[in-house]
């Protein structure tokens, strides 16, 4: 069930403020973040690697798109050949260019529903958007149907 993964911050953060995180430790390991995405996220975890990306050319190049964090964590899962967790739609596209796979916070609390870690999606996500996490409702809708939690699923 566990993958090895690398993370960006905002998965960390918006995770950690709902008091959350078991979810990624319970889903991925290792799991490890690159220097920028740690002060980031501002928190050091027992479960969580630092590492830096040996690529600083790649890196960047990528800043010069995307912020600092995605540059290294882009980086660092091209490197490792391991799932991206990454949430901004531009550094998305940029790590798919680079054929780095990736998952969103809401693909992670779809997986850990499939898993049997949590029982529904939608409080979580509720509990994200109430902290400052922005879902488009589109994407919102489109996992809660994934989800088996959507009105359309009631029916």
């Amino acid at each position: 069930m566990k993958e090895p993964a690398v993370a960006n911050s905002t998965c960390l953060i918006g995770l950690e403020r709902i008091g959350r995180l078991e979810i990624l430790h319970a889903l991925f390991e290792p799991l490890f973040v690159p220097p920028k995405v740690r002060e980031e996220f501002g928190s050091t975890l027992d479960w969580l690697t630092v590492q830096a990306p040996a690529n600083i050319e790649l890196v960047n190049i990528l800043r010069s798109i995307v912020d600092d964090g995605e540059a290294e964590a882009i980086a660092l899962a091209k490197e490792k050949g391991w799932l991206l967790i990454l949430d901004d739609r531009k550094a998305r596209t940029w790590a798919k260019r680079l054929s780095v796979r990736v998952i969103g916070t809401a693909g992670v609390l779809l997986r850990a529903k499939r898993y049997g870690l949590i029982p529904k999606v939608k409080p979580i996500l509720e509990a994200l958007r109430a902290t400052g996490f922005r879902l488009s409702k589109t994407l919102e809708e489109e996992v809660l149907r994934l989800a088996q939690e959507s009105d359309a699923n009631a029916k």
